[in-house]
């Protein structure tokens, strides 16, 4: 068998080629009847008439329905009309399968369409994202692999909090109690003592109750922490790689793209180096665009829409007050009320899709900052253990993945990035 895409071109023109797949589209037309057929690859026209077919098999292919699986073998010819310039004329077939009608049409709801995701799946526009999550999964690995990083895989069940524990998801563990992972950074940072450059990518959980068109419950998340790196040198690793994962997908998904309406000369011009601009700069200027924002105001999904709106490339907000982040960032010697961190926020107006920055790797600044977040030292020992033996300075960052295929995508909410969502209204199917 061959794939659809392979045979589309003038050397296959007058062979036989076969196929297989489902019927994406089917009319008749007198006694003719044109089958789009499509596979992973493409689609292509087949054609089924009496001068070439059975009588009785013409019919019985005439009356098939969208999505039936079949294959398929004939000569291939080119045809302008066609949709996609070239025809199969049928000699024989295989049907595997003869649907009843499929239940998915473009004009139904939201909600059906998620409550059938399963077989939304099998849209052309959905395709299209899931070639290009596809793509930038890979761009990811293939950068870090590139840039002599190794791949490890922490828990997901764990017994320690990251990122605070009013967002955890609590699951019983034979007569206790674990959670679910808000983020592997912890355990990334045991890895950098032995391998120093590392990365992950696994699944986090989030138990926020937030519906705004960017938040889920579960979601991708690509993560690395860097022995001896301070935050402008994961700045400068982060950009290369979102410049790489982008040129990755314009290279290899243009047509994707295209399908899904992204302007793909914008996605070219994406290149490193990103803007950096410090949080009290930002509200300066947040102030002079009208946004009702002072120092001291965190940034929901709302703030950073209006305010990436005015970028036309990611930009790096770093230095945020110590109280708008949790205990683990490293205050500035030069200024401790503010901590060395970044935000990388996409252009468009989609908003935060990094967060990173320096680690505290003095163990008695980590003890007040955790006392002062009125954190149980023992429940973090090991945590503390990695400052007591051979402490190092060392960054790193969590990514959202599915937050970055939405922005890369140009979709309209994040829903739309992933297979199948979870929020807190959706945990089908």
């Amino acid at each position: 068998m061959q794939n659809i895409k392979d045979v589309l071109n003038l050397e296959s023109v007058g062979k036989t080629v076969h196929l297989r797949g489902w019927v994406y589209r089917i009319r008749t037309s007198g006694k003719l009847t044109f089958i789009i057929l499509r596979d992973s690859s493409g689609m292509v026209q087949l054609l089924s008439s009496a001068r070439s077919l059975k009588e009785d098999e013409h019919k019985e292919l005439s009356s098939l329905v969208i999505e039936s699986s079949m294959e398929a073998t004939g000569v291939i010819r080119e045809d302008k009309r066609a949709v996609t310039g070239y025809e199969v004329e049928l000699s024989s077939y295989k049907i595997y399968q003869r649907n009843d009608n499929f239940p998915i049409s473009r004009d139904l709801g939201e909600e059906f369409l998620l409550d059938n995701r399963h077989l939304w799946l099998r849209s052309r526009e959905f395709s299209a994202v899931l070639k290009i999550r596809s793509t930038i999964f890979k761009a990811f690995t293939d950068f870090y692999y590139e840039n002599g990083f190794y791949q490890v895989q922490p828990p997901i069940m764990v017994s320690t909090a990251t990122e605070g524990g009013s967002t955890l998801f609590k699951v019983p563990f034979f007569g206790d109690e674990v959670s679910l992972s808000q983020s592997s950074q912890f355990y990334l940072e045991t890895f950098i003592f032995s391998l120093e450059k590392v990365f992950t990518i696994a699944p986090s959980f989030r138990a926020e109750k937030s519906r705004t068109r960017r938040h889920l419950t579960e979601y991708w998340h690509a993560e690395a922490e860097v022995a001896w790196v301070d935050n402008e040198g994961m700045m400068e690793i982060e950009e290369r790689m979102i410049e790489y994962v982008v040129s990755s997908v314009v290279r290899e998904n243009e047509e994707e793209l295209r399908l899904l309406g992204r302007d793909v000369e914008f996605l070219k011009n994406i290149k490193a180096p990103f803007p950096r601009i410090r949080y009290g700069r930002l509200m300066e200027m947040a102030q002079e665009w009208g946004l009702n924002l002072k120092y001291g105001d965190d940034l929901g999904a709302d703030e950073e829409r209006e305010i990436t709106v005015h970028f036309d490339k990611p930009v790096f907000v770093t230095h945020y007050p110590s109280s708008l982040k949790t205990f683990y960032h490293r205050p500035d010697p030069d200024n401790p009320d503010e901590i060395l961190c970044h935000d990388l926020l996409a252009p468009e107006g989609y908003g935060e899709i990094i967060g990173g920055g320096e680690r505290i790797w003095d163990l008695d600044l980590l003890k007040k900052r955790m006392v002062d977040y009125n954190l149980n030292t023992e429940d973090y020992y090991w945590y503390l253990d990695l400052r007591k033996y051979g402490s190092i300075p060392h960054s790193g960052f969590g990514l959202g993945l599915d937050r970055l295929a939405m922005w890369i995508m140009h979709l309209d909410n994040i829903r739309e990035a992933i297979p199948f969502p979870r929020t807190i209204r959706r945990t089908k199917p």
